[in-house]
């Protein structure tokens, strides 16, 4: 749970159209410059948000390619145990096949956040996929 807040997700702003329209659709949700998010305003540094999220216990969405090779983000990564789905896939998504590939995905996402526990953790989502990664 996040300490009584009832956000769960969080969508980092390379994703930022899609965290946008998960935020209207879901109450659970928020991204960089939401209202319910002051500590993260746009702009805000990948390791500068990650301890940030992790301490309010949510899960990130992000579409970020480097979130888990850049020895920085990926030192934040790790320190702040964060669970995390990347849109995967050989080409950038629209807002709109994102929001889809989500839509599709949810289910799935939440056992996998159900079984998994506490991270870190990282799956990667695709359409028709969903496969983990060892970081």
């Amino acid at each position: 749970m996040t300490g009584g807040t009832g956000l769960r997700f969080f969508v980092d702003e390379t994703s930022l159209g899609l965290g946008k329209a998960l935020a209207i659709a879901r109450h659970d949700v928020v991204h960089p410059g939401h209202p319910d998010l002051p500590s993260v305003p746009r702009g805000t540094l990948d390791p500068d948000w990650m301890p940030i999220v992790s301490a309010m216990g949510l899960v990130v969405i992000s579409r970020d390619k480097r979130i888990r090779t850049k020895p920085a983000e990926l030192a934040a990564f790790k320190a702040c145990s964060l669970r995390v789905f990347w849109l995967a896939g050989k080409r950038d998504l629209s807002n709109w096949e994102s929001l889809v590939l989500m839509v599709k995905s949810w289910e799935r996402m939440e056992d996998i956040i159900k079984d998994c526990g506490p991270g870190p953790w990282f799956y990667a989502v695709s359409d028709g996929a969903m496969r983990e990664f060892t970081v």
